[in-house]
């Protein structure tokens, strides 16, 4: 890259392995020639789901998040696991496994960075049409997972009151409703 504020990386080394995710350590080159160590986490990209019912209703997870200590409200996603063709199919496969939905129509929403300062997550969000409980849900072995369904109305007061704080759910919903066609 030719942008004077871009880093030169000089070393990158695997730092810490889990399931699920990386951190890389690596030694770069600042644009004023200072030399210093950054950390990242690195993960597979994943998809995030509006599903939407067809009253119009939204589907959404109730699902034990350990890192903030709380139940977390909010859209079925996952991650893109090796061998997923494209992000649709693996969008198909996490809503039917997290919600026992599956959708008549899934369109792609929009793609975002959610963390870029501190991780190479890249999120792929989807509009699911038509969504009905027909499939079974097949949960991971790690999760612990409750479904209902609410109104895009009822989302967005418990956004603004501060109660839906999961920030794919929160981005999603919003992109949705300022930019969607329907």
């Amino acid at each position: 890259m030719d942008d004077p504020l871009a880093w030169e990386t000089r070393d990158s080394r695997l730092a810490y392995s889990c399931s699920g995710f990386d951190v890389v350590n690596e030694t770069v080159e600042l644009p004023d020639g200072t030399e210093t160590d950054f950390d990242y986490v690195d993960e597979p990209a994943a998809v995030v789901v509006l599903a939407l019912t067809p009253d119009d209703r939204v589907v959404v997870i109730e699902e034990w998040r350990e890192a903030v200590g709380r139940m977390n409200r909010g859209f079925p996603a996952g991650t893109v696991e090796p061998g997923d063709d494209d992000f649709q199919t693996t969008a198909q496969r996490e809503l039917e496994e997290e919600t026992g939905y599956v959708a008549d129509e899934l369109d792609h929403l929009t793609t975002v960075e959610p963390l870029n300062g501190l991780a190479n997550s890249v999120h792929h969000h989807f509009v699911a049409r038509g969504c009905r409980p027909t499939g079974d849900q097949r949960l991971d072995d790690d999760e612990s997972i409750r479904v209902e369904t609410t109104t895009r109305e009822n989302l967005l007061d418990a956004l603004a009151a501060g109660e839906l704080r999961d920030g794919r759910t929160a981005l999603c919903l919003l992109h949705h409703e300022r930019f969607a066609d329907d």
